[in-house]
């Protein structure tokens, strides 16, 4: 019997061609140089997020605290994750690593993914009891409260992560040369605890924090309005109408609907008396513009926040939308392409954070231009 081996001979007495070798996967450059530039982008841009929010005095509000430990997530996704899933891209897909390697691989992706909208959620969090509860709010330091809320994203991170080391991954059958999540539940399960689930949580606290912004920035008008109309009654003993006026406009002051207004800042400014009426004279101005100016600057700093929630969600979506689908529907044919350009897009979404506080804060932005500087 002839197998059909190099060197055999056909009934005929003519020699066969020698059998051309098994196909394999060719190498994926541009997967590899798309990698490495986007690995460089997310280390460098989040590591100066981190340096930024240590060392600048005025990057030194609760929020930031929440970027930082998001910008984290954001690095131990570029350290831990980003490596090997370039790597197996470049391979063709095809995973040549242990089965343990890319458990391991599968539950940091998993925890980092998840950590990232958890610590977004914890911020729509904390802005909510800013606005809610501003008499008990610290806006001038991390306290007990922030502390919990961003232990409890990695917990909770980890938590929805963890069956994957645990064995959860280890099917009959399992397919060496495939990295991927192997039970379907768990997809569903990871899916709906690590996205379906916070995300309407976090617009709706969104939702009702601006809307507390809107409302109160209208009754502050209204006063404003009714402020003016008083003082021009009274110009003739201003300093008593500042002193009645005080005690009525010190909730506004020290209210909330600013990012991290500083209660120290609020009625009193060195024993002095303020309000916040422009067009009366401070016996120290200086302190009611270092006021208002800290105010619109945190103003400013909130509206960074929707724009980060929108770019997370534009670049994630698409990645849940089709790996649940995949899950549920086995008649859904869903293209390899496909899978691979969601999941890069997920990826960059990693890089895209530190672009954005460049562009709407001043602050960051100063100071990535002075590193910059330095480097340059």
């Amino acid at each position: 019997m002839v197998n059909g081996s190099a060197g055999a001979a056909p009934c005929n007495g003519t020699a066969l061609p020698p059998a051309p070798p098994p196909p394999t996967a060719g190498h994926n450059i541009a997967a590899l140089v798309l990698g490495i530039v986007l690995i460089l982008l997310i280390v460098g841009g989040n590591g100066l997020v981190c340096l930024s929010v240590c060392t600048e005095r005025a990057l030194k509000t609760t929020t930031n605290y929440f970027i930082v430990s998001l910008a984290v997530a954001d690095l131990l996704l570029a350290l831990l994750v980003l490596p090997l899933y370039v790597y197996s891209e470049f391979q063709g897909g095809v995973w040549s690593l242990s089965t343990v390697l890319c458990d391991a691989l599968m539950t940091m992706d998993v925890m980092l993914c998840t950590a990232s909208i958890f610590n977004l959620c914890a911020i729509s969090v904390d802005r909510f009891i800013a606005v809610s509860v501003p008499l008990n709010y610290n806006r001038r330091q991390i306290d007990l409260r922030q502390l919990i809320l961003i232990s409890t994203t990695w917990i909770f991170a980890f938590a929805v992560a963890s069956p994957v080391i645990f064995g959860l991954n280890n099917v009959p059958n399992r397919d060496p040369s495939l990295c991927q999540l192997e039970d379907d539940n768990y997809i569903v399960y990871s899916s709906i605890c690590s996205f379906f689930i916070p995300c309407p949580v976090m617009l709706v606290l969104y939702c009702a924090m601006f809307q507390g912004l809107k409302r109160w920035e209208e009754a502050r008008k209204a006063k404003l309005r009714g402020g003016i109309y008083g003082t021009n009654r009274k110009l003739y003993h201003p300093g008593t109408f500042i002193a009645s006026e005080q005690t009525r406009l010190e909730a506004d002051e020290c209210n909330p609907y600013s990012l991290s207004s500083h209660p120290g800042d609020c009625g009193m400014s060195n024993g002095i008396q303020t309000v916040s009426y422009p067009h009366l004279k401070y016996p120290h101005p200086g302190h009611s513009r270092k006021q208002a100016k800290i105010n619109g600057r945190e103003r400013k700093a909130m509206r960074v926040l929707p724009v980060v929630v929108g770019a997370f969600l534009f670049c994630w979506t698409p990645f849940f939308v089709v790996h649940i689908t995949k899950a549920l529907c086995k008649s859904c044919a869903v293209p390899t392409q496909v899978t691979s350009t969601v999941t890069w897009l997920g990826y960059v979404n990693s890089a895209v954070n530190p672009i954005i506080y460049t562009v709407f804060n001043a602050e960051f932005r100063n100071f990535f231009r002075k590193v910059l500087h330095l480097l340059c």
